[in-house]
């Protein structure tokens, strides 16, 4: 009888996923604060649910300071064609997108721009902030 208790407890311990809070665009981000990164890449990151950015942004007074861009999940990455070889540490690149609102150096990513001139969208939707 202890036995036919056990085996639903055991499995239903081990069939807990954890679950990752989702958020929507609005929650973290201010459609009406633009920000246009250049940068050296320090970081990628193709995590679900987003991908993840790291550049180094140097400031008008000479200062570093690292920004984290999000980026849609890298399954979209993958289908746009980009892939986390296409950021070779150390690269330079340009990053638009939109600031958090709370002013940390947190971006999402609406687009980046490669020296060479090779650009990928990283938003999810064309045409604005994701809603």
């Amino acid at each position: 009888m202890k036995v036919r208790l056990l085996i639903p407890l055991v499995a239903l311990v081990l069939g807990a996923t954890p679950v990752v809070a989702h958020h929507a665009f609005s929650a973290e981000f201010d459609a009406n604060s633009p920000v246009k990164l250049t940068g050296t890449l320090t970081r990628i990151e193709m995590v679900n649910p987003h991908g993840w950015i790291y550049i180094d942004v140097k400031n008008a007074d000479g200062t570093v300071l690292n920004w984290a861009v999000e980026t849609v999940a890298p399954n979209q990455l993958y289908r746009r064609g980009l892939r986390k070889e296409d950021f070779p540490i150390g690269t330079q690149i340009n990053i638009e997108g939109y600031q958090a609102k709370n002013g940390k150096p947190i971006a999402n990513g609406r687009g980046v721009t490669f020296l060479d001139g090779r650009n990928f969208f990283l938003g999810a939707a064309e045409g604005g902030p994701e809603k």
